[in-house]
């Protein structure tokens, strides 16, 4: 069976970049497109080796999508950066539409591990909503068209992302604070933290295993739940930062309204609403949905995916150092 052409939109972002660099180790880099907003950072190295870089983005043109993605037969569809629902399913359905238009059969779609277990379809989460609600329009468009079909990778939260859950405290934060305020207390459930990087890796593989034999991939209209192998609670998640910043912190619980009035998050969300709606990440994780683990990241890597408290020093390193 002759290798299938795949894409990958948006190739950007430090999924987008991760995937396509273990994707492009792996694939014959002829068989490999890549879209984003600005085509001229992908390597010239890779686009002389026969690498294709297009240019759109999620606000491009549905017949513009769709000329991008002509010749595409397999598409990693990377979920739009934002938590705010409605916008993201503006963006993201019509992608799908135009995608099917181009004539691609397949899309593997990023969407994120909240929602508990891999069938669950649930969760309270506003980032989780327009996840959800793109799964179920894949699904929808594989039930009517059988040479229609998809593949969910349910991407762990990020050992990257830990400072969106702790009021964007970091290792690396001056001046030295001695206490985290969140909107949770920080026991259990926890998070199955996982390196951004393995999950690019983890799903380059699944996207070439996919192009290489598409009648022997075994997760075809079906959803793939990539976690660590450990559930870390908040609270030790942070006793890990601890041991890199090098003084103690603490987390202490503060109402959601106190939490959105905090100057960090006001300089991140840039609006009390937005602030609002992200407060629900830590009702899904009290809820235990961050907290499902399945074998199936060990199982593709090949190995056992790096521990959190390992992670956290490749990513901040030693603190002085």
């Amino acid at each position: 069976m002759a290798m299938k052409t795949v894409g990958i939109f948006p190739a950007s972002g430090g999924l987008g970049r991760s995937t396509y660099r273990h994707l492009l180790e792996i694939v014959p880099k002829q068989k490999v497109v890549l879209i984003s907003r600005h085509p001229d950072k992908v390597s010239q190295a890779y686009v002389d080796a026969g690498v294709q870089a297009r240019q759109a983005s999620y606000e491009s043109s549905p017949a513009d999508l769709e000329v991008v993605f002509a010749g595409i037969e397999a598409l990693f569809l990377i979920s739009y950066p934002s938590h705010v629902r409605d916008y993201r399913i503006k963006v993201q359905l019509p992608a799908i539409d135009a995608a099917r238009c181009a004539g691609v059969t397949h899309v593997f779609y990023s969407s994120l591990a909240f929602a508990g277990g891999v069938k669950s379809n649930h969760s309270v989460a506003e980032v989780m909503q327009a996840h959800l609600a793109t799964e179920a329009y894949l699904a929808k468009m594989a039930a009517e068209d059988q040479s229609f079909t998809y593949t969910v990778i349910r991407e762990g939260l990020y050992a990257e992302s830990v400072p969106i859950y702790t009021a964007f405290f970091g290792p690396e934060a001056e001046p030295a604070v001695s206490e985290i305020l969140i909107p949770h207390d920080g026991t259990g459930p926890g998070v199955a933290w996982v390196e951004r990087d393995e999950l690019g890796e983890a799903s380059a593989k699944l996207i070439a295993s996919y192009a290489a034999d598409s009648d022997k991939f075994k997760y075809t209209n079906d959803t793939v739940l990539l976690t660590g192998t450990k559930v870390w609670t908040l609270e030790d998640t942070v006793k890990a930062l601890v041991e890199i910043a090098g003084h103690n912190i603490k987390i202490r619980q503060v109402s959601v309204d106190q939490y959105v009035e905090l100057k960090q998050v006001q300089a991140v969300f840039g609006s009390r609403e937005k602030a609002m709606t992200w407060a629900t990440a830590w009702e899904a994780i009290r809820a235990g949905e961050a907290a499902a683990m399945t074998s199936q990241m060990e199982e593709i890597l090949g190995r056992k995916p790096t521990d959190f408290d390992v992670s956290v020093k490749k990513i901040w390193g030693q603190k002085g150092q």
